[in-house]
């Protein structure tokens, strides 16, 4: 399985901002759709981004749309995750995807990073 490596996560207060990252080999990022998603303590995991392979194609989660971005870099073999005026709602674990399927459910996409973790304080 290619890994996906995730970076970027820790603690902030309320109205700060992150950068999520997500590393991963050519191979997975040539001709692939990539994602994140987020996972709540004690929900389901939850669908945050995604973004095609060349970039135009973006769609973000109406719950965040407002406050998040996601970019991509071929050449460096990375995605991104901008967090703006983070909220303690937005405390979960962030995981990064990548699939040959444009979709924003966990089960189209193939691979996945071990997760980083957000949490936001009061």
């Amino acid at each position: 399985q290619v890994p996906l490596v995730e970076a970027g996560g820790g603690l902030v207060q309320t109205g700060d901002s992150l950068t999520l990252s997500c590393l991963a080999s050519e191979r997975t990022l040539f001709r692939q759709n990539m994602a994140w998603f987020r996972q709540p303590p004690g929900k389901e995991r939850e669908f945050v981004a995604r973004i095609d392979f060349s970039g135009a194609g973006k769609t973000i989660a109406n719950a965040v749309k407002d406050r998040f971005a996601i970019s991509r870099d071929n050449m460096k073999s990375t995605i991104y995750l901008l967090m703006n005026n983070l909220k303690p709602e937005d405390t979960a674990v962030y995981y990064c995807a990548a699939g040959p399927n444009w979709s924003t459910t966990p089960d189209a996409y193939n691979s996945w990073g071990q997760g980083t973790q957000v949490t936001v304080s009061i």
